[in-house]
């Protein structure tokens, strides 16, 4: 009896305190449906450029154990040249932008996340999609702004863990849609969007009560429409949008770039990662006794020079998603293959003056024969800089930017 009674305080609480919290009288079905369907349109292209970046990184590329969870095994191609600046600019533009609209979705639906757990077992299982969905795409979002910032205070490896967390989203994303897209399709075919779109503040009526209980029992008069509500969030996701492109594009657009590290430049350059000073590396490493070491042979950089010479317009695109198109010269890598002996190479392990996880490369025989793959000496005309990879760097259409490794001491060409 004493239980039964506990029970009943409880539930009479939890009843007075939704009333108190959850009184919007624009929350409804049909305004969380519409949320919905930018993020179910949305939603898989951010999903399907993340995993292609991860395809373009292949295996060993990335210093993360992943288990079962690695993807089959493709060579990533290097046609067209823009490519992966395409998917990462995508999946990381896309998916800033959706920032507010995830927000206002998650609003529209808080009060079922405080709700009391039904125990129906459809109404259990869509609880516990919404914990994959909720939890998947608050950790995707954070894991990845903070590493567009180069801020990685969470203390373990971003590419595992965004990767894994990914997956997790992506579990909770299909089952969640299986089992309400029904629902959505019902509750957006209840309203106009064109009627919605023209009713003020004034005229806005909270919608039907549901049996989601989204509806507030005891609305709040309106100080918004859902007018207001979608402009608001539209609003957002543009002006994020305005703040974002010019890191992906070149021209005028970058100078727009303001809320991301690698967006401005000084004029005349182009974004690095990572500055030679704070590489580590010794001036003395790339200095006057640098050798570029090719197994059978070892060239310094005025013998490279002597070499024929390609040039070649490609992009360079990294995955904190800024990238940009320059003019590269330098050596082919074939010609080098050759010049080392290996006529016909499968492929080609790449290694950095530098120290650390990304100071080698594993490059397929795609990448090594594409004919605008190069070991650049200079760019835009002028001798790379240290920042930019001085003496030498790998550029390779498509390729991310992490394998267009800088200040480069060794290329070994399998057979």
């Amino acid at each position: 009896m004493v239980t039964e009674r506990l029970g009943r305080a409880r539930a009479a609480l939890a009843s007075v305190a939704m009333r108190i919290r959850w009184r919007s009288p624009i929350r409804g079905p049909w305004l969380t449906s519409v949320f919905g369907l930018v993020l179910l349109c949305a939603l898989p292209v951010v999903i399907v450029t993340g995993l292609l970046d991860w395809v373009a990184y292949g295996p060993g590329a990335i210093p993360a154990d992943v288990g079962a969870l690695h993807l089959p095994r493709l060579d990533w191609p290097t046609r067209p040249a823009w490519l992966f600046r395409l998917t990462q600019g995508l999946h990381v533009g896309l998916g800033i932008v959706l920032v507010p609209v995830v927000l206002a979705k998650l609003w529209s639906v808080i009060p079922k996340l405080f709700a009391r757990p039904d125990r129906n077992l459809l109404k259990l299982a869509e609880r516990a999609t919404l914990v994959l969905l909720v939890g998947g795409i608050l950790f995707e979002i954070v894991t990845g702004l903070l590493n567009i910032q180069y801020d990685y205070v969470f203390g373990f490896s971003f590419y595992a863990a965004h990767y894994a967390g990914a997956w997790v989203f992506i579990a909770g994303f299909v089952l969640h849609v299986a089992l309400k897209l029904p629902t959505m399709v019902r509750s957006l075919r209840s309203r106009s969007l064109r009627t919605e779109l023209r009713t003020p503040p004034a005229r806005t009526r909270p919608e039907p009560p549901d049996e989601g209980g989204l509806v507030a029992p005891e609305p709040d008069p309106p100080t918004t429409s859902r007018r207001g509500a979608l402009a608001l969030v539209g609003g957002g996701a543009v002006l994020l949008a305005g703040l974002t492109v010019g890191q992906t594009l070149d021209g005028p657009l970058r100078a727009t770039a303001l809320l991301l590290p690698r967006g401005r430049t000084a004029p005349g350059d182009f974004p690095v990662n990572r500055t030679f000073v704070a590489s580590g590396i010794s001036p003395d490493a790339v200095g006057t006794g640098w050798r570029l070491d090719l197994g059978a042979v070892r060239l310094t950089r005025d013998e490279l020079a002597a070499l024929p010479q390609h040039t070649a317009d490609l992009p360079i695109a990294c995955v904190e998603g800024w990238s940009t198109q320059q003019t590269w010269s330098g050596v082919r890598l074939r010609d080098l293959a050759a010049l080392a002996g290996v006529a016909d190479p499968t492929g080609a392990t790449v290694r950095s003056v530098e120290e650390g996880p990304f100071a080698r490369a594993a490059l397929t025989a795609g990448q090594v024969l594409d004919p605008d793959s190069l070991l650049a000496l200079r760019v835009n005309g002028s001798d790379l800089t240290r920042d930019h990879g001085y003496p030498a760097r790998v550029i390779v259409p498509a390729l991310p930017g992490v394998h267009c490794t800088k200040w480069v001491a060794a290329i070994g060409f399998s057979r």
